[in-house]
């Protein structure tokens, strides 16, 4: 990786330049990114680290494990070559180097060609509360604020989930801003997360769509060129010469955004972001399939459907269970198991009150014995209400 060193003799220090090329782009031109011997010597021990690190909360998130945020291995290794993940926070806790105020240094630069960082995370058997407080960008001529794929505020999800930080150059400049993410995580009971509020500083490469002769000829997806010879997108593309479709929020689980608002799925996921799993059995009791062949239970149900309750007696008359031998009921039932009380008659909807009977359902009154008309507001004779039948009046 060694080329040719700049003269800086009065440091001593010798410049190094650090050539990644992606994978299959061999002997394409490739990015070089300057940087001191000593930055290059951090960044390959905290690789060593993290690669370390691996062995162990590998480990405990496959067999279930806590709280976890991090960095997948596709997506380190699309921005800086290496085949690893990246943890901030791995089965509960904040990993002493994220704390590092020089962390961001050791860190690999994002490129100019990838707009957005996906995170994934999840909560484990615990809840997990975030709330992100902070998405700022220092070089605001370079790059717009991030955005984030999600509600900045909620509840960390219970298994893996993936969420996206896009990155939006400014197109007007070339160069290399700083962007911070703030994110506080706090117990069910308020309290935060020993190490948050988070603090992370991350670098993007920008680079500004210069004038180009033929762009009239180059802009693609109904881009058009402008009196500059620079391409003008339509909404929804971006890029020099608007090659790039958008999808917000970004294709979830490696999906691919193949048109605006658009995802390609790979094998096993569906929805319009790639968001939901694809189950050949459905989950049952409220499940949700989240994975390929992989449900999300609700509280008080679990198996690989959902198809087992923690409630040996079952609930009555609608109710749910809510955990071990606890049932939620609906309206108008109570007891242990939901066997105590009756229904409670549907709210009317009848346009204008009935007289002397009950409204049903289709704004139509159900007279009571011995009455009739649109309201029962009509008594029939003694002859005709003998026979005690109920007379159903439609107010259509």
């Amino acid at each position: 990786f060694k080329s040719e060193a700049d003269d800086i003799s009065s440091r001593g220090d010798v410049c190094w330049r650090t050539c990644l090329a992606a994978e299959g782009r061999a002997g394409e031109q490739v990015r070089c990114v300057h940087g001191s011997g000593s930055d290059i010597m951090w960044n390959q021990v905290l690789m060593l680290l993290v690669a370390a690190l691996l062995s162990q909360t590998n480990t405990s998130r496959n067999n279930g494990g806590g709280l976890s945020l991090w960095i997948s291995e596709q997506q380190v290794k699309m921005f800086s070559g290496f085949s690893m993940e990246i943890y901030a926070i791995a089965d509960g806790n904040v990993l002493p180097y994220i704390l590092d105020p020089n962390f961001e240094k050791y860190l690999p630069v994002i490129p100019s060609e990838v707009g957005y960082v996906n995170f994934t995370w999840k909560a484990g058997a615990k809840k997990y509360y975030y709330n992100f407080d902070r998405l700022q960008s220092y070089n605001e001529s370079i790059l717009e604020p991030p955005v984030i794929s999600i509600k900045t505020k909620g509840r960390v999800p219970r298994r893996p989930k993936v969420f996206s930080v896009l990155l939006p150059c400014s197109g007007n400049s070339s160069g290399l801003a700083t962007f911070g993410i703030g994110l506080l995580i706090e117990t069910r009971k308020g309290k935060p997360l020993p190490g948050t509020p988070l603090r992370l500083s991350l670098r993007k490469e920008c680079s500004q769509r210069g004038p180009d002769p033929e762009c009239d000829k180059k802009c693609a997806n109904r881009g058009w060129c402008n009196h500059e010879k620079i391409c003008q997108c339509q909404e929804g593309y971006m890029g020099q010469y608007c090659k790039t479709a958008l999808c917000y929020p970004q294709c979830m689980n490696n999906g691919t955004c193949t048109s605006p608002g658009t995802c390609s799925c790979p094998e096993g996921y569906q929805g319009r972001h790639c968001e939901g799993g694809i189950c050949a059995e459905k989950c049952q009791n409220g499940g949700k399939c989240v994975q390929k062949d992989s449900c999300e239970c609700p509280k008080g149900y679990y198996g690989l459907r959902c198809e087992f309750s923690k409630c040996s007696i079952a609930c009555l008359n609608g109710g749910r269970c809510r955990g071990v031998n606890k049932c939620r009921c609906e309206e108008g039932f109570r007891g242990d198991h939901c066997e105590i009380g009756r229904r409670i008659p549907q709210r009317s909807t009848c346009t204008r009150p009935c007289r002397h009977g009950t409204c049903s359902a289709k704004n139509t009154c159900i007279c009571d014995p011995g009455w009739y008309g649109r309201l029962c507001q009509h008594k029939l004779s003694s002859q005709k209400g003998k026979t005690g039948e109920q007379t159903s009046i439609s107010m259509e």
